[in-house]
């Protein structure tokens, strides 16, 4: 349970504490009326894709890459709150974390198939 709470704190950190200095793309999608957002590591590779509300929450989707360009993360969100499966790919693992509400609500860990590892 302590590597899950680790996980999602260094994720949520990640999100929220990008500096003005990171590179990013802002765009708003008309047709969700969302403001879609991919940021970058500083080799140029993506390191985050996902969208804001227009009162800044995390919605839907958002994903996490690492240098290589290999998933980490895989999150969701609605309305700034943490719903659904939520994948965390590491060490030949990968950790599933069902939210419910913003609360974990079921964790499973199993080891990465095919080409899912990093």
């Amino acid at each position: 349970m302590k590597k899950l709470i680790l996980l999602t704190f260094t994720f949520l950190i990640t999100v929220v504490s990008f500096g003005q200095d990171q590179k990013r793309e802002l765009k708003l999608n008309k047709e969700t009326n969302l403001i879609d957002v991919v940021y970058y590591h500083d080799n140029g590779a993506v390191s985050q894709t996902g969208s804001y509300t227009a009162d800044g929450k995390l919605q839907g989707e958002w994903l996490s890459f690492n240098t290589e360009g290999k998933k980490t993360v895989s999150a969701n969100y609605d309305n700034g709150k943490k719903v659904g499966k939520w994948f965390y790919w590491t060490n030949g693992t990968v950790k599933e974390v069902d939210y419910s509400s913003n609360v974990i609500a079921g964790l499973k860990e199993s080891p990465v198939k095919g080409n899912d590892d990093i």
